[in-house]
């Protein structure tokens, strides 16, 4: 029998404990985070948070809630929804071993 490389050996181990769908999920969760993230940054300060910190602050609103905000807020609910569906999805996966 041919002795294999060390690096196939352990491409052989790794392969299997990851299948496809965990793989494309955990993907899909990596990508759902950095955007999540991203929209999270990009809301405007309401308060002496953080936001302050970094001149989120400066600006008063006069009025209500800009239409660009109210979708930002709806984007942001909606990518946290998938996000968690993600999580629940892959805790599934890899309950059942898939």
């Amino acid at each position: 029998m041919v002795d294999l490389i060390p690096s196939v050996k352990l491409l052989r181990v790794i392969v299997p404990l990851v299948s496809w769908p965990i793989a494309t999920l955990s993907v899909i969760l990596i990508i759902l985070s950095a955007l999540l993230a991203l929209s999270v940054l990009l809301h405007k300060g309401r308060g002496g948070g953080m936001s302050d910190l970094f001149g989120g602050g400066m600006s008063t609103s006069m009025g209500g809630v800009s239409t660009a905000e109210r979708r930002l807020d709806r984007i942001t609910l909606v990518l946290t929804l998938i996000w968690v569906l993600a999580i629940v999805g892959l805790l599934v996966l890899y309950r059942i071993g898939a």
